[in-house]
């Protein structure tokens, strides 16, 4: 295996292939000696890992072959540019066409056509017996659910397969299910039993901690003493009134913009200074004009030396010597005047764009979601948020920032502010909101914001980003002991990107991450020929207790199509029929293929018929 890139996400797929998955890494990085450089170039000299580290800027044709891709079976590529990422992938499939290919990817649209490319490449590729299929997935579609889920308790991330969207919702202890549900995908933990996006239990099952894929054949739901995490399927609506009640709020929004622009800026002590000037001086060369050269009808004596000011009249040849002189001096003003006209009014005016981009909440907004940063993942988490009809008020203090127009777009309130600047959370009137999302790439910043806000609201529901995954771990339980009754969150997107890609990499097709406290749930599609734990025998008796459990059943016709990427995640689904509600009693064929919810380590079962390794700690 061999991983291309330049962040922590490179870092944490290596551990991820490494220690779980027991495979062979090889791991290209700018650099060995900063930040994830060094914690890779750990692994390499560690005697129980099988990692290797090669440096290099760029992934060129030397770097890869130096990396081993002619005899790799997946390479992924996680650098933070998209261009990089296609380049790499083209030189990839030159040297090595039946390499498996793993690719991170913002552009969706792009990852569509290149994802469609190289697999069209790959089917004419000679040795067809080899896994040679293109996978683009993107690190921000896949952690945005979780960063949702944990800003809005209770609420599950989403996924869509086969054109239906399902969800996972916590039930609470001694409930019966509810029609919608399809299957218990966890118990969780007595600590934070409703709360499927804590992190402080064991991932291990027992009597306190997270039991995923619990066995629910021979008890009864009211049995259960902790809450649930059941899947649910989202009952589908007409579009058409969701478009009018948009088109509504768009309107109200606009109207409200024109009644709150900023127009007092231009009444700002600079501008009224300068035209207060000008003004004078207009008014003084007019009534020299009207004394020493009296010009007919009367307005002449102020319209003259208007144009005199702006350079802009002919000159005055033929007329009296004071009004030439006039005319002279008036030049001179306009060259000392206009100047300073000008530099106020730019002012003025950027000052009225950068005013009028800001819109804070209504007093009238209470029980929204506050989200600080646009950027790349800020962006996919409001639209995620407003799919789901959350209320959101955004703060981001770059002007050019990616969500900036897609904000505009929906109409959210924003704040083109630094939240780290007193007053600008109070502003967004935090302390009546229901959550706060905290999203921007620089750490320090998100754990100075966090704070403060901590000291004044403590009993805020708060999800932080972090880089690191074992710094946002520390960070969590640190701010727990300082706040028990408080709820707080911290995220590393590299961490909950990782599971993922390295499933792809592994030849999974994974349709989605679900992460269930501190452990994490996959949902593939896996064809039941070839797997004995599954052909031959029923529903009910292909369930593995916390390893996976079948949720539909549908037919196989050969390997998921590359144009069925989810839009909603940027992951493959199958459009093809599935029994959501199968008989326990089915027996499952070779002609069928089965959508399973199964752990990491059921997943490796299945596909290899191995037992892996368990996951080794480092200090």
């Amino acid at each position: 295996m061999v991983i291309c890139g330049d962040d922590g996400l490179a870092h944490r797929l290596a551990v991820e292939l490494d220690a779980v998955c027991g495979e062979i890494v090889t791991v290209v990085l700018p650099s060995g000696s900063d930040g994830h450089g060094a914690e890779v170039a750990a692994l390499h000299h560690d005697p129980g890992s099988s990692v290797s580290l090669h440096v290099s800027v760029r992934p060129d044709e030397r770097t890869l072959r130096a990396a081993g891709i002619e005899r790799a079976a997946a390479l992924a590529l996680t650098y933070r540019d998209d261009q990089v990422n296609t380049t790499a992938a083209l030189l990839a499939r030159t040297i090595n066409p039946s390499v498996r290919r793993v690719i991170r990817m913002f552009d969706r649209e792009r990852g569509r056509h290149l994802e469609r490319l190289l697999d069209r490449a790959a089917g004419l590729c000679d040795d067809a017996a080899r896994d040679t299929s293109t996978t683009v997935l993107s690190d921000a579609d896949t952690a945005v659910p979780e960063l949702v889920a944990a800003a809005a308790v209770g609420h599950g991330h989403t996924l869509q397969v086969e054109g239906r969207v399902l969800r996972g919702v916590v039930r609470p202890a001694g409930t019966p299910p509810h029609a919608t549900d399809l299957a218990t995908l966890a118990v969780l933990s007595g600590a934070h039993q409703d709360d499927p996006a804590s992190q402080d239990s064991p991932e291990t099952p027992g009597e306190e901690g997270t039991q995923l894929l619990p066995d629910t054949r021979t008890a009864y739901h009211g049995q259960f003493t902790h809450g649930r995490l059941m899947l649910e399927e989202i009952t589908h609506h007409d579009p058409e009134p969701v478009a009018r009640t948009r088109r509504s709020h768009l309107r109200a929004w606009f109207r409200a913009r024109l009644a709150h622009l900023p127009w007092k800026v231009f009444l700002s002590h600079q501008l009224t200074a300068v035209y207060g000037a000008l003004a004078a001086v207009v008014i003084a060369l007019s009534t020299a004009t009207a004394l020493f050269a009296d010009e007919h009808p009367w307005w002449k004596n102020v319209y003259l030396p208007l144009l005199d000011i702006f350079t802009m009249g002919d000159p005055a040849t033929g007329e009296s010597p004071a009004r030439r002189v006039l005319q002279l001096i008036a030049g001179f003003v306009g060259l000392a005047v206009l100047p300073l006209v000008i530099a106020a009014t730019t002012n003025a005016t950027e000052a009225f764009r950068t005013a009028s981009a800001t819109h804070p909440p209504g007093d009238d907004v209470n029980g929204h979601i506050v989200l600080v940063g646009l950027g790349m993942i800020g962006t996919r988490v409001l639209d995620r948020l407003r799919t789901t009809g959350h209320q959101v008020v955004a703060i981001e203090r770059d002007p050019h920032a990616r969500g900036i127009s897609r904000a505009r777009e929906l109409g959210i309130p924003l704040i083109l502010e630094d939240a780290t600047a007193p007053g600008v959370l109070d502003r967004a009137r935090v302390g009546h909101g229901r959550s706060l999302l905290v999203l921007t790439r620089d750490d320090g910043q998100n754990l100075d914001i966090v704070m403060s806000v901590r000291e004044t609201n403590p009993g805020l529901r708060v999800v932080m980003r972090l880089y690191d995954d074992d710094f946002a771990a520390t960070v969590q339980r640190t701010l727990r002991a300082s706040y028990p009754d408080a709820l707080t969150r911290s995220r590393s997107v590299s961490a909950l990107a990782a599971p993922s890609f390295a499933a792809a990499m592994m030849g999974r097709h994974v349709l989605g991450v679900m992460p269930v406290e501190r452990g994490s749930l996959l949902f593939t599609c896996v064809d039941v020929a070839g797997h004995p734990e599954l052909e031959g025998r029923s529903v009910h008796e292909a369930f593995r207790e916390n390893e996976w459990r079948v949720l539909a059943v549908g037919a196989a016709a050969g390997p998921v199509p590359s144009s069925g990427t989810d839009t909603l995640t940027g992951l493959r689904s199958d459009r093809r029929g599935f029994d959501w509600r199968p008989v326990q009693a089915r027996v499952l064929r070779a002609g069928d293929r089965v959508v399973l919810a199964t752990t990491r380590r059921g997943l490796d079962i299945l596909m290899t018929g191995v037992q892996p390794r368990p996951p080794q700690r480092r200090g």
